[in-house]
């Protein structure tokens, strides 16, 4: 005889209890039209802003003939630089990063089933700092060139996952609570190796770019960067696109998964892996980048609801926007300076969040 299934859910299920009335939803359709539009816009204002003085006339027409591959006199050629070698492909990585950093977060509050997870809590930032301060700080895997900053991240981002999954994982698999207390204490643990290996600097000026670093900064971005970070980000757009039903029912608890056919330990893995992996990639080109991952999601959720299909139709687009703006304030605000993305992110996503936590119709989940 055939059992009986219940479908896969769209949605969480609305709490019978009496609570806050549902908050007014913006069209899907149109939010997301929305911010495509104000990406590439975006793209061209980060080509545009500087100090070198171009007209938007001429910034517009080094974009074109960067795409196109169209000649240029000689004249033109050291404002070209500026536009398309320099100004340009770190525009499209931060929009990179942006994305990966609040797909991620979508990702990891439905894996812990928490508020206030983003990308960071399972420690892999963290991680990753000690091996790119190794690097800045020691001259470490120093034959690999001006791959060394990046491979260093990654591997040591690696070498984090799989200690936060070893110390993590029961018989009875990953559970969320441990997760996050495990992510939470290994954090810990990176941090005090890599403020130990700052003060243990020999020169101040190598201690600066490591503090750089562990802020946030995409000041080394390069066309050659951008096809991992942008490869890694799109492979974990894919599964998480496809996981998004799966998702709704993890969201609602193990046991309400488990019911409607979703084996949670096994989701919780891919997720473990695919957030690692993203995570890994994208803090090896850019650094540590607080807040992205943590204020995004819930922003999205107030606009579109709790379904996951929405949320990361909009989130990594947000993000993306978000982060292109936030490198444009990092280059100008005290210019010709820069300003490490992280102190920017918390300025702005601090009293961003405390306003979405003041509204009476906002609870962590959008329901």
């Amino acid at each position: 005889m055939a059992t009986l299934r219940d479908p896969l859910p769209t949605t969480p299920r609305r709490s019978t209890d009496s609570g806050p009335p549902p908050a007014r939803r913006v069209p899907l359709p149109l939010l997301v039209a929305g911010l495509c539009a104000a990406l590439p816009v975006s793209l061209a204002c980060a080509a545009g802003i500087g100090a070198s003085g171009l007209s938007w006339g001429e910034t517009l027409h080094y974009l074109w003939a960067g795409l196109t591959g169209g000649s240029l006199t000689p004249d033109e050629v050291p404002s070209y630089v500026i536009v398309w070698e320099l100004r340009f492909p770190r525009a499209v990585l931060a929009a990179v990063v942006g994305a990966g950093l609040a797909s991620v977060g979508v990702a990891v509050q439905a894996m812990v089933r928490n508020a206030l997870a983003d990308p960071f809590v399972l420690g892999i930032s963290s991680g990753a700092a000690v091996g790119a301060n190794a690097v800045l700080i020691f001259g470490a895997f120093g034959a690999l060139g001006l791959w060394a900053l990046s491979t260093a991240a990654f591997v040591s981002a690696l070498a984090a996952m799989a200690l936060v999954y070893a110390v993590a994982r029961t018989p009875r698999g990953l559970t969320p609570l441990r997760l996050v207390l495990t992510g939470t204490a290994l954090y810990y643990g990176f941090s005090a190796v890599t403020t130990f290996m700052v003060f243990a600097a020999e020169h101040g000026e190598a201690a600066r770019s490591a503090m750089m670093w562990l802020l946030g900064s995409l000041g080394g971005a390069s066309w050659s960067s951008v096809p991992i970070a942008a490869g890694a980000v799109l492979g974990g757009l894919v599964h998480l696109g496809w996981s998004a039903r799966r998702l709704n029912a993890l969201a609602m608890g193990d046991e309400t998964a488990a019911a409607l056919g979703v084996d949670a330990d096994r989701l919780r893995k891919e997720l473990f892996v695919t957030a690692a992996a993203v995570t890994g990639t994208v803090v090896a080109v850019s650094g540590a980048i607080g807040f992205v991952g943590l204020m995004v999601p819930h922003a999205a959720r107030m606009l579109v609801g709790a379904d996951h299909r929405k949320v990361l139709a909009v989130a990594p687009l947000a993000g993306a926007v978000l982060l292109i703006w936030v490198d444009i304030l990092s280059r100008v605000v005290l210019a010709p300076a820069e300003l490490p993305l992280g102190v920017l992110t918390a300025a702005i996503g601090v009293p961003c969040f405390v306003l979405l936590m003041r509204r009476r119709t906002y609870t962590f989940g959008g329901v």
